[in-house]
């Protein structure tokens, strides 16, 4: 799986890998983002707000306001630059610090540097500066959907497009209203208890859906499509189990859940269904 952002939550930036740059995968990811867009598929949630602001507004000094230490992704570039809100920094701190500047060709702090604005700046190029050809590509791809003349003159568009990790609430409702159900066949040659086993599943499923966090939403979602926010049509279907092994998967790609047909009770859904979403992170989306 190619990582193409990374960082904390809201605070995410393009990756600085030089080959993803080269092969102008950052278009392709402009594309998609505005093609989701226009087909009422999911957003592109988590992003910096710095990163969005320079995207969007093409404005470097409005996103450098946005700029705070989370946005750096690099931990030891983080903790270096952190020095900087010290009263007093120790020799070492100094040190640390004045090889980063050098790395990334400014000054060396002297006694009589303003810290405030060398960490402005220093936060400028981990976040934004050095990223500009991510961010460029990024642009380019948005341009070519046709989406850009809506974002450059509807700035409320912006949020929607690139929304807030913490400000998007899962509710059990809004997975319940996506969910394209499966049909039980009632034609008279049909597997009577594949029906039974069928209803059974889904509503169990539902018990779990309506009990569920907003935290574990977004995990669902994370498992259930790639992306945590629903989609307009999530798909479920519930398959002939091979055994009581048998763990719920996805098919991230075309936003279908499969559900083994062996749940007799919600306490054996709900243990598997959670074991699937601490899977998110490493098995994308499949156990």
């Amino acid at each position: 799986m190619t990582t193409m952002f990374e960082g904390e939550t809201d605070h995410l930036v393009p990756t600085t890998s030089a080959v993803l740059a080269e092969s102008e995968l950052f278009v392709m990811a402009g594309r998609l983002i505005g093609h989701s867009l226009i087909n009422g598929g999911p957003t592109l949630s988590g992003i910096s707000l710095a990163v969005v602001h320079a995207l969007t507004s093409g404005s470097k000094e409005l996103a450098t306001t946005y700029l705070s230490l989370e946005d750096c992704p690099d931990i030891d570039h983080r903790e270096i630059i952190g020095f900087l809100l010290k009263e007093e920094m120790t020799e070492e701190e100094t040190s640390r610090l004045s090889s980063l500047c050098m790395e990334w060709y400014f000054p060396a702090p002297t006694k009589d540097t303003n810290k405030l604005l060398l960490l402005q700046q220093l936060l400028n190029h981990a976040a934004i500066t050095r990223l500009s050809v991510q961010i460029k590509h990024l642009k380019r791809g948005l341009k070519e959907t046709g989406i850009w003349p809506l974002i450059t003159s509807r700035p409320d568009v912006v949020p929607l497009l690139f929304p807030r990790d913490s400000e998007v609430e899962i509710t059990p409702q809004m997975v319940l209203q996506s969910i394209i159900w499966p049909q039980v066949n009632q034609s008279d040659d049909s597997d009577n208890d594949l029906e039974a086993e069928t209803t059974q599943v889904t509503g169990l499923f539902r018990q779990f859906l309506e009990e569920a966090s907003s935290d574990n939403l977004h995990q669902l979602m994370k498992f259930w499509v790639g992306w945590e926010v629903p989609c307009q049509e999530l798909k479920l279907e519930v398959v002939q189990s091979t055994g009581p092994n048998h763990m719920p998967t996805s098919s991230t790609c075309s936003e279908r859940l499969r559900l083994p047909s062996h749940y007799t009770t919600y306490q054996a859904l709900y243990a598997d269904m959670m074991l699937c979403l601490k899977s998110v992170e490493t098995g994308f989306g499949l156990v």
